[in-house]
Formats: C-alpha cells, sequence, structure tokens
C-alpha cells in the first residue's frame, strides 16, 4: 500500500510539473507582453486570498490592467516646409543688404503675381544659379547679368523705373527673399535655373529638362554633358 501512495505521489507530482511547464511554454509564446503579466497577477494573486481581499477595488484594476502604450508624435522631416500663406505668415518681415534688395525686386517684378510656392521657385532659379559656376557668383550679378541677346530679368532692362507700387506685395517679396536667403530647402524646381512662362516658347526648352511647372511658370534645367555628348 505504501508502495502504491509513493507511485501515486510521484504521477502526481509529474502531472503539476508538466502542467507547469506547458504554462511556461504558452506565456513564452505570446506575442503580448501585457497578456504574459496579466497571467503572472492572476496566479500570484490567486495563491494569497486574504492579501487580494484587503486591496481596495480600484488599486486592485490598476495593478492588472497592462499600460497604455502611446506612439510620440512624428517629427516633420528635416527641412520640409510647405510654401503657403501659413508659413509666410509665420515668417517676420524682412530687411537686408544688397543682395536681399536684388532678390526681393527680382520676385517682385518677375513673379508677384504668383503664390508663394511660385515666388519661392522663382527664388530657387536665382540661387540655384548663383552656385552654378555658369553664371555670376552673387544674387545681384545673376539679377543684372546680360548677353548679347539682352536681359537674363527684363524688367532689368525694359526702360522703365523699377518703382514700387504694391506695398504689400513687396513686404511678401521680402519675406521670401529672405527665408530663402537664410538656407530655407529648395525642393520645388529640382534645381532649375531656367523658367519662363506658356506665353512664350524659347528654344533652349527643347533641349532642357523640364522640372517643374508652379503657377504660371515652367521650370528647366539644363542637360547633363557628358563626354559622351
Amino acid at each position: 500500500m505504501s508502495v502504491l501512495k509513493c507511485w501515486t505521489g510521484s504521477m502526481v507530482m509529474l502531472l503539476g510539473l508538466a502542467g507547469g511547464l506547458h504554462a511556461e511554454m504558452t506565456v513564452s509564446q505570446s506575442n503580448d507582453p501585457s497578456a504574459a503579466i496579466g497571467m503572472n497577477l492572476t496566479a500570484l494573486l490567486g495563491q494569497d486570498r486574504e492579501g487580494l481581499g484587503a486591496v481596495a477595488g480600484n488599486r486592485l484594476a490598476a495593478i492588472v490592467t497592462p499600460p497604455v502604450v502611446t506612439k510620440k508624435a512624428g517629427k516633420a522631416a528635416k527641412g520640409q516646409i510647405a510654401y503657403d500663406d501659413a508659413w509666410l505668415a509665420a515668417q517676420p518681415a524682412a530687411t537686408g543688404g544688397a543682395e536681399f534688395e536684388c532678390l526681393a525686386t527680382a520676385l517682385y517684378f518677375e513673379a508677384r503675381g504668383e503664390g508663394v510656392a511660385g515666388q519661392a521657385a522663382v527664388a530657387e532659379v536665382i540661387l540655384n544659379r548663383v552656385e552654378n559656376p555658369t553664371f555670376p557668383r552673387t544674387v545681384c550679378g545673376v539679377v543684372n547679368q546680360s548677353n548679347g541677346r539682352g536681359c537674363q530679368f527684363s524688367y532689368t532692362c525694359d526702360g522703365r523705373a523699377d518703382r514700387i507700387g504694391d506695398r504689400a506685395a513687396w513686404i511678401r517679396a521680402g519675406k521670401i527673399a529672405k527665408a530663402m536667403l537664410d538656407g530655407a530647402p529648395r525642393p520645388l524646381t529640382e534645381g532649375a535655373t531656367y523658367f519662363h512662362t506658356p506665353a512664350v516658347r524659347p528654344s533652349w526648352a527643347r533641349r532642357f529638362e523640364k522640372t517643374a511647372k508652379i503657377g504660371r511658370h515652367i521650370f528647366y534645367r539644363a542637360p547633363v554633358v557628358t563626354a559622351m555628348n
């Protein structure tokens, strides 16, 4: 009889261990960390009913409820700007030296009828030219450049006095010019160094790569010249 009792006790012990192993494997295979925490808390609390009864209801709920994980709002991509009226309104009043005056004046006379993005795109072309070795190295040099066929920007040699008649448009152009000179990103024209309106069809446009159309301007960049060309 004692042997039977020993055998029975051993079987019970083995079954208990097997059950424990199965429970452990079930928890380890879970993809939800909070589920494992809940199962462990339930087992621990079930072993001590007296302690469980002493815990206030709201405290118990706080213990067994998994914490809520919230995602932090992602930051806007570095350098990303929406060139719109809201962005313009956030820009401070702008003043500056000769380079600022030249760029703001070019935006005023060449693109004051355009939206914010349209004026920023024209500013991109001017600044892209400044960084291109085939053009003058300053904003004023680019804006006032001329060749055998005329001026790069028509308002500089149309014989008219460059008077600022629309104060609001000048403030608008100045804000955009200052932001671009201060290093605002230039994603609008993809490196364009030329533009024209749909009213004209310059011969060079057929050879150049079209990069964007913004407002009433079409933008281009010169083709890449290689040894195979």
